[in-house]
C-alpha cells in the first residue's frame, strides 16, 4: 500500500512539523468549479473557517471531497499566520508550496480513512487509490447525468479521454449550451461522422463558439467568456438519422426553450 504521506515526504514535506490533512466537502456549492474557475474565492473558503481548527498547524495538505470516501489531491499550504475576528471567524494567510508537488496536485486520489472527521493529523495514514492523468473531475457514467463547464470540456477533449471519446464519438443528439453568466441558452445538434465528440471538439478549437454567430458575437467581445458555457444532453438521436431529422428535433427544443426569442439561437 502506498499512502499519501510516503508520497509527500518523498518529495520534501517535513517530518517535524505539524501537518493537517484537509478534505473539502460543500454540498451549499460546487466546490469543483470554485477550484477550477474561481480559484481565489476558493482559497477564500479554504483560509476561513468558524473554529480554530488549524491553529497551531504549519501547513495543510488539501484534498476536495469526491464521491463516496474519496477526496483528490489540489496541494499543500503554508500557514504563515493566523487572525480571530470572532468567536466563529478565524481566518488564516497561507500560500501555495507549488513546485515539489506540481506533479502530484490534481492527480492523486486517496480513500479518506475517517469520513466524519474533514481534518486530520498526517499521522493518520490514508491509501492512494489512483494517480490519473489529469484534472478528471467527471468520469463517464450516464449521457445524461453530467454538466459539463467549458474547463472540464477543453480538459477532457485536449487530453483525449477514452471514456469520453469512445461513447460521445458514437452518439448523435441534441445538446444544450447554458450561458451561467447570463442565463441565456443555446441549442444545437450533433449528427456528424464523430457524433457529439465531433461538434464539441469543434468549441474547443474555437474557444468556445464552434462558429455559431451568437456565441462568436460574445467571445469577439470577451475571449474569456466561453468559461461561462455549461454543455449537456438534451435528447438522443438515432445513428441513422438523417441531418434534416436531426434539424428538426433541435427546432423543437428550440422551441420549447424558446432559444430563438429569448436565448442564442438565431435560426
Amino acid at each position: 500500500m502506498i499512502t499519501i504521506q510516503e508520497l509527500l515526504y518523498n518529495r520534501g514535506l517535513e517530518k517535524n512539523v505539524k501537518v493537517k490533512i484537509v478534505r473539502h466537502k460543500d454540498g451549499r456549492q460546487n466546490l469543483y468549479d470554485l477550484y477550477k474557475n474561481h480559484r481565489s474565492e476558493f482559497l477564500a473558503y479554504q483560509s476561513s473557517q468558524s473554529k480554530d481548527v488549524f491553529k497551531d498547524v504549519d501547513y495543510i495538505v488539501s484534498f476536495i471531497g469526491e464521491e463516496g470516501i474519496f477526496a483528490r489531491f489540489i496541494g499543500v499550504y503554508q500557514i504563515t499566520d493566523r487572525k480571530k475576528f470572532a468567536e466563529d471567524c478565524f481566518h488564516y494567510e497561507m500560500i501555495e508550496v507549488p513546485e515539489q508537488y506540481d506533479d502530484l496536485k490534481e492527480r492523486v486520489i486517496i480513500k479518506w480513512s475517517n469520513a466524519i472527521s474533514w481534518h486530520q493529523w498526517i499521522k493518520n495514514e490514508m491509501e492512494v487509490i489512483e494517480i490519473k492523468p489529469g484534472l478528471h473531475y467527471k468520469q463517464f457514467t450516464d449521457y445524461f447525468d453530467f454538466i459539463l463547464s467549458f474547463s472540464e470540456l477543453k480538459e477532457i477533449v485536449t487530453n483525449q479521454y477514452s471514456d469520453w471519446k469512445k461513447v460521445l464519438s458514437i452518439t448523435k443528439g441534441v445538446y444544450l449550451i447554458n450561458d451561467t453568466q447570463t442565463g441565456k441558452l443555446y441549442v444545437g445538434s450533433a449528427y456528424g461522422e464523430n457524433g457529439i465528440w465531433g461538434r464539441w471538439s469543434a468549441y474547443v478549437l474555437t474557444n468556445g463558439h464552434g462558429n455559431n454567430k451568437m456565441l462568436k458575437e460574445l467571445l469577439d467581445f470577451d475571449p474569456s467568456h466561453g468559461n461561462h458555457f455549461q454543455f449537456s444532453i438534451l435528447m438522443l438521436l438515432p445513428k441513422t438519422i438523417t441531418a434534416d431529422e436531426a434539424i428538426k428535433k433541435e427546432r423543437l427544443f428550440k422551441n420549447k426553450l424558446g432559444t430563438n426569442s429569448f436565448g442564442l439561437n438565431n435560426n
